[in-house]
């Protein structure tokens, strides 16, 4: 696999360092990657990749036009050069002004300068991702030399496109395929990404080594999952999901060049030009790599860490000393306060129940065996009283109208100002547990059960909110038994259940991932053999409830089609008309 000239390559350690970054924070990004490059450098590793956008942090969006900020960011790559030297080839993403434009970059430190920079050529603007607004578009491929290896260099998305830069680079002898990525979860998306990346080894007949971001921002979580893949398109090594780690493997070059040898496209890539890392120490020999190939999560396991996950940086980048959630004794309460106490602990989860005349027994039997087993805060704090002062208050122009949804509504916001006030005082994040049934038909109280700051369910259609709560209790029995044999219920009106207004939730999630997140028209859910009354109420719903998704506040994206970023709609308009 030497070219003419080359010195005879030998195994390469390679390292991904699949790390947590802060939007906005280019010299807390530099001190991660120093912390990482020390860690390489203890194992012997010779190449060490990091994720997109390490230093400013990944989606950094509208930063990306203030002139303080990249020139924050190109300051601090000046510092990590000098202290990345103990590896032989670090990999490490930011924004750089270049000839065009400002580019999404990968710069290749080496020596303790910057020996070389690649700029993304596929810039992704669909779904949460809106690249063009902000990038220039790279023209170039890139492959460096060290150690007798040639190494192409990618971003994200140019590996994901079948005939990206990647190709053109294995054709001009790259041996080793190095991505460095941001490719956010979705359900699913870890194993598809998989299988792509081990296609491209195959298809390149080289190694493939793809540093994924982990950690949340925002609404988004990156799930990590990073890989090393042999040129037959196995896993060499694959990333625990949502965890910081340091991913290490050796690569053999007498594993690459026999289709090469055979087949004439691999010559058609001599122009590419080749940039000599010089300057770099030697990689160091050391003890093999032990492969490690972490094994899948199942699919709830996978849903339950990624909003973990995602409600833990919230939490924690945001600042927040802990969280308040109001606790009904319902599963959707129930399931995000579990999903609370695992990723903050107990002692930072403080559950209020509010009860009002209208609320039963059970309900707050239930609240309180959750607290319990969960070893949570609880508090309880009545609501009645303060209800029948507003409705004396309101009387006067209520009149003698009947109880109809505005009584329903008082009661829910009376909750949204106490968790409001609770929040005010002790600096608390107020959790919204609503979930994206509900969020889709507008079965949620704007300026009640929607106040708050972060929605853990928002992304999470009902059935799967059961799915998750069944899966907590297989673990340890914390939501109790009732809370997932009762007929859901707000509890705003005697005798209520969700399915006076709503189809039962088993009739209705099909019909809203089909509508929301495929765009499939009332006559295509139809003809999938969906109810047609069912069809029609869900869609009539949906479209009518847009303005208050506009008002929600923002939740963890776990699918491909989330409202927010990915979803939108306007607020006044009539098609499908129903």
């Amino acid at each position: 696999m030497t070219p003419p000239g080359d010195s005879p390559a030998r195994v390469l350690r390679v390292g991904l360092a699949q790390i947590n970054t802060l939007v906005g924070d280019p010299a807390g990004n530099g001190r991660r990657v120093a912390a990482a490059v020390d860690e390489a450098a203890s194992q012997g590793v010779g190449v060490l990749v990091f994720p997109e956008l390490t230093l400013s942090g990944y989606p950094p969006e509208d930063l990306l036009l203030r002139a303080d900020f990249l020139a924050a960011c190109e300051q601090e790559l000046a510092r990590v050069a000098v202290a990345s030297r103990a590896v032989p080839l670090v990999l490490v993403g930011l924004p750089r002004v270049g000839p065009g434009g400002l580019e999404n970059s990968a710069a290749a430190l080496a020596g303790g300068r910057v020996v070389a920079c690649y700029a993304k050529q596929h810039l992704p603007n669909y779904g949460v991702f809106d690249e063009v607004r902000y990038f220039t578009a790279g023209q170039a491929p890139l492959v460096l030399a060290l150690a007798g290896w040639r190494i192409g260099v990618t971003i994200c998305e140019d590996l994901w496109v079948s005939d990206g830069p990647w190709l053109e680079e294995a054709r001009a002898g790259a041996e080793l395929l190095v991505n460095l990525s941001a490719s956010p979860y979705q359900r699913g998306r870890p194993r598809l990404r998989d299988q792509m990346l081990g296609v491209r080894a195959l298809d390149g007949e080289a190694y493939v080594a793809s540093c994924n971001l982990v950690g949340g921002q925002d609404e988004l979580v990156f799930d990590g999952t990073s890989g090393i893949y042999d040129p037959d398109g196995t896993a060499r090594a694959r990333a625990a999901s949502f965890q910081e780690v340091l991913v290490v493997a050796d690569l053999d070059p007498t594993r690459v060049g026999h289709r090469r040898r055979l087949d004439r496209r691999w010559r058609t890539g001599e122009a590419v030009p080749v940039v000599e890392v010089r300057g770099a120490p030697e990689p160091r020999p050391a003890a093999p790599a032990e492969p490690n190939v972490v094994p899948w999560l199942d699919s709830v396991s996978e849903l339950r860490q990624a909003l973990v996950l995602g409600l833990r940086d919230y939490v924690a980048k945001n600042g927040f000393p802990g969280v308040v959630l109001g606790l009904s004794g319902g599963i959707d309460s129930s399931v995000a306060a579990v999903l609370a106490a695992d990723a903050l602990g107990a002692a930072r989860v403080h559950g209020v129940f509010l009860p009002s005349a209208i609320t039963s027994a059970e309900s707050r039997e239930d609240a309180q065996q959750l607290a319990s087993a969960l070893g949570i805060d609880y508090r309880e704090i009545a609501i009645a009283a303060s209800f029948e002062a507003v409705r004396a208050a309101l009387a006067p122009s209520f009149g003698d109208r009947p109880w109809d949804v505005a009584e329903e509504n008082l009661q829910a916001r009376l909750r949204g100002l106490l968790w409001m006030g609770l929040s005010n005082k002790f600096g608390w994040l107020v959790l919204v547990t609503g979930n994206k049934s509900e969020m889709a038909t507008g079965y949620a109280t704007l300026y009640g059960d929607m106040a708050g700051g972060l929605a853990v369910l928002k992304d999470v259609y009902k059935e799967d909110v059961y799915a998750l709560a069944r899966h907590m209790n297989a673990e340890q029995m914390v939501v109790p038994a009732r809370v997932l044999e009762k007929p859901p219920s707000a509890e705003l009106s005697p005798n209520q259940q969700d399915q006076d207004s709503l189809p039962p939730y088993p009739v209705l999630d099909p019909i809203l991932r089909a509508y929301v997140e495929e765009d499939l028209s009332p006559e295509a859910l139809a003809a999938r053999g969906m109810d047609p009354a069912a069809v029609d109420l869900a869609v009539r719903l949906v479209n009518r409830s847009e303005y208050k998704r506009r008002q929600a506040p923002i939740g963890i994206r776990v699918s491909g089609r989330a409202f927010g970023r990915d979803r939108r709609m306007p607020v006044t308009g009539h098609f499908p008309r129903r």
